[in-house]
């Protein structure tokens, strides 16, 4: 059942609902009625974090769904606190909220990471919640990502009311800057890192790439920038001894020996994004906007490209690196070249503990009359939280909600998949808190 269809995946979802299979125990049973009982209650309160614009740069407005989601979990026995940044970073924060802690703590200890902030900021017209039907509503951040916060909120929840995070170690981490990281990484990441190494599973609930899948793979993701320099001449001495091949024809070799050489491995991708050349150059940092002067009867003084990489391990990072680096060093007549590298998220390889993590769930999944549930492809997904953990803990990620168009005005969110999502999410953590 790797592919179900619209119609298919009503009827599961109405089965779901009303039969519970044979191998959920009684409190399974339990958990699952509670997760029913409270749907409504988690619709309204996605509504209403929603409507609080939380652009990664309105401070205000990300503690402000932080504040909403810190008085929730306090309400259901976990302590919640406030990280703040340092205020240079312009950034505001993560929520944590953490199960009391015990001296023995049973099962696995479990991390869930979500995130407060969207991409939608204070000067966005998409601002608001806004049911198209009973299914599917408009909803800025509302599917990236904050139903996988209800999600996550509201599977606790179910547990906390039977009493079930008793005697656990459980982190919540939300953090405040995922759709634009705070620089630098290690003090904006740092509590994450710490949450994960006093862990054994983390579990993302960044959206969902489809009911049946779950991500156990990401690829990092880093920047690079090229820069080239040349004889600034007349362009009648081109190629001459003393005047070379100037700038930007050094940058188009190394660009095509880029595409010729270091492209190839299985989920390895670098992309020049952006370039400019000529004979006097700038490019703005923050705005990214570049300006350029030059003449076609004069050779190029100066270029600069700048790109990404993607990559599936550190190994297959750094050995892109290191042929990027190589081609950068064998300069054309008269020009040099130089590269430099940015990192920004991590990996997160398909270890075979992810892949464990994977097989419980897809357990879970079928105990609860949803289907089978299969890796999603990595180079179909983008970076996330879940890539800095990874090297700790086994992880499992793209348990949120599911919903299209994300980053978009016309991002929307999957109102009938809440429940069942959760009933998952809440056995799977019953499952692992007891394991």
């Amino acid at each position: 059942m790797k592919h179900l269809s619209f119609f298919s995946l009503s009827l599961l979802f109405v089965f779901s609902q009303t039969v519970l299979s044979q191998q959920l125990s009684q409190i399974e049973q339990q958990i699952v009625a509670r997760v029913s009982a409270n749907n409504s209650e988690a619709i309204d309160y996605l509504e209403r974090v929603v409507n609080i614009n939380s652009g990664t740069l309105n401070l205000k407005g990300v503690k402000e769904v932080g504040d909403e989601f810190s008085k929730a979990f306090e309400s259901i026995g976990l302590e919640p606190s406030w990280i703040e940044m340092p205020e240079e970073m312009n950034r505001a924060g993560h929520l944590f909220a953490r199960t009391p802690k015990v001296a023995s703590p049973r099962g696995k200890k479990l991390l869930l990471i979500g995130h407060l902030d969207t991409v939608f900021e204070e000067n966005s017209p998409f601002q608001t919640f806004q049911k198209i039907n009973d299914s599917i509503a408009h909803a800025p951040g509302g599917n990236d990502m904050k139903g996988g916060n209800v999600i996550i909120l509201y599977a606790l929840k179910a547990l906390s009311e039977q009493g079930l995070l008793k005697n656990t170690q459980l982190i919540v981490a939300f953090t405040g800057d995922e759709e634009s990281s705070g620089k630098p990484l290690s003090v904006s990441r740092k509590d994450l890192i710490d949450a994960a190494k006093a862990s054994d599973i983390a579990l993302g609930f960044e959206t969902s790439t489809g009911f049946n899948y779950a991500t156990v793979a990401r690829r990092g993701a880093s920047g690079w920038e090229v820069e080239t320099t040349g004889v600034r001449a007349h362009s009648s001495g081109v190629f001459s001894e003393r005047t070379g091949a100037g700038a930007i024809f050094e940058m188009g070799r190394i660009l095509h020996e880029f595409y010729q050489e270091v492209k190839g491995p299985d989920l390895l991708t670098f992309n020049p994004g952006m370039m400019v050349g000529g004979t006097f150059t700038s490019i703005d940092a923050k705005s990214g906007q570049a300006t350029a002067f030059g003449k076609s009867n004069v050779v190029a003084q100066t270029a600069t490209v700048k790109g990404g990489l993607r990559f599936i391990s550190e190994a297959q990072k750094d050995s892109a690196r290191a042929k990027m680096r190589a081609i950068v060093q064998r300069n054309l007549p008269q020009t040099t070249a130089s590269v430099r590298f940015t990192d920004s998220y991590p990996a997160m390889p398909p270890t075979p503990q992810n892949q464990a993590l994977l097989q419980q769930l897809n357990q879970v999944s079928i105990d609860l009359g949803q289907g089978e549930v299969f890796a999603y492809d990595p180079g179909k997904r983008g970076a996330a939280d879940t890539s800095f953990v990874a090297p700790y803990v086994a992880c499992l990620d793209g348990l949120g909600t599911m919903g299209s168009g994300a980053h978009t005005p016309q991002e929307t969110v999957n109102l009938k998949t809440i429940e069942a999502l959760t009933k998952r999410t809440a056995i799977l953590i019953y499952r692992l808190l007891n394991q």
